[in-house]
């Protein structure tokens, strides 16, 4: 039995000091395979990569019952200014440890020992779902081809976040 696409309400959230909506090509990345694949895009927003900051914007979204994905690209390296892990981490209900792993054995593949340097992380807050992956397009295109777009489609089998969505609340 077939089952019917079910869209998603995603925002994105571009960390960067230095991007604009003029050169977000990761945020734009992300925004364009979403709306690709027939999701619908709740907010995108850039903000400095700042742990309060991006924390305030994200506590927003997982309060937002307009949100039911937030996909964060950006401050997951390992340099003074990259904190998107330690702002979101924070907030998780509960971790989803496998994100990680995947998108590094995936990255691999691609960049070899460089992905070590990748702190992509994933979990749950307040039943959102929430995605970070490293600013690079490249890195966007990872995790949204080759994870993010199958886990993201309730017709994936065997199992997808889709159908976890209305649970996630859940006491």
């Amino acid at each position: 039995m077939d089952r019917p696409f079910i869209p998603v309400k995603i925002a994105v959230l571009t960390i960067s000091d230095s991007r604009t909506e003029v050169d977000d090509v990761s945020g734009k990345t992300l925004q364009d395979r979403l709306l690709a694949a027939g999701h619908e895009l709740a907010d995108k927003q850039i903000v400095a990569d700042d742990i309060y900051q991006i924390r305030a914007i994200i506590s927003q979204w997982i309060c937002d019952e307009q949100v039911d994905v937030i996909i964060t690209t950006g401050g997951t390296g390992l340099t003074g200014r990259d904190g998107t892990p330690e702002a979101v981490q924070v907030l998780f209900d509960k971790e989803i440890v496998g994100f990680g792993e995947l998108f590094r054995q995936i990255s691999y593949d691609i960049i070899r020992t460089s992905t070590v340097q990748s702190r992509a992380i994933a979990g749950v807050a307040n039943g959102t779902f929430i995605f970070c992956l490293p600013g690079s397009s490249g890195a966007c295109k990872t995790g949204w081809d080759d994870i993010l777009q199958h886990q993201l489609d309730v017709r994936h089998r065997p199992c997808n976040f889709v159908e976890l969505i209305p649970r996630l609340r859940e006491k």
